[in-house]
């Protein structure tokens, strides 16, 4: 994961997505990372993943694409540390999720502002 400001690379993360993280996510429990344009909508300090920042997911287009399919297209996407009062996890293991370890967790806690646009791509 990459955080910039305007252009410039702030810093770089490596992250855990989805336990199924190719292609897009289409419905609640299909363990897929959604792609596309979104918010940091509000954060969670108390979340059971350390920290969290919530992602606007579904926007318009992913509702309409779940409702085309006939099924429920989730949400409670965030940006997270690792659980609480588990062991660091590796690979792709959330449920849609983008994690981080609790330090970086930290530091993009404090760097990312509700409001923020980010893009998740393939």
């Amino acid at each position: 994961m990459l955080l910039l400001h305007r252009e410039s690379l702030v810093r770089s993360y490596r992250i855990a997505l989805g336990r199924d993280p190719s292609g897009h996510k289409l419905r609640e429990g299909d363990g897929r990372t959604p792609e596309g344009r979104y918010t940091i909508d509000r954060r969670n300090p108390k979340s059971a993943y350390y920290l969290s920042l919530h992602i606007s997911y579904p926007n318009e287009e992913d509702r309409e694409r779940a409702r085309a399919a006939g099924v429920d297209p989730g949400g409670d996407i965030m940006i997270h540390g690792q659980p609480n009062g588990g062991m660091k996890r590796e690979g792709d293991w959330t449920q849609g999720c983008i994690a981080v370890t609790d330090a970086e967790m930290d530091e993009i806690w404090s760097l990312v502002k509700d409001g923020t646009i980010i893009e998740i791509g393939p």
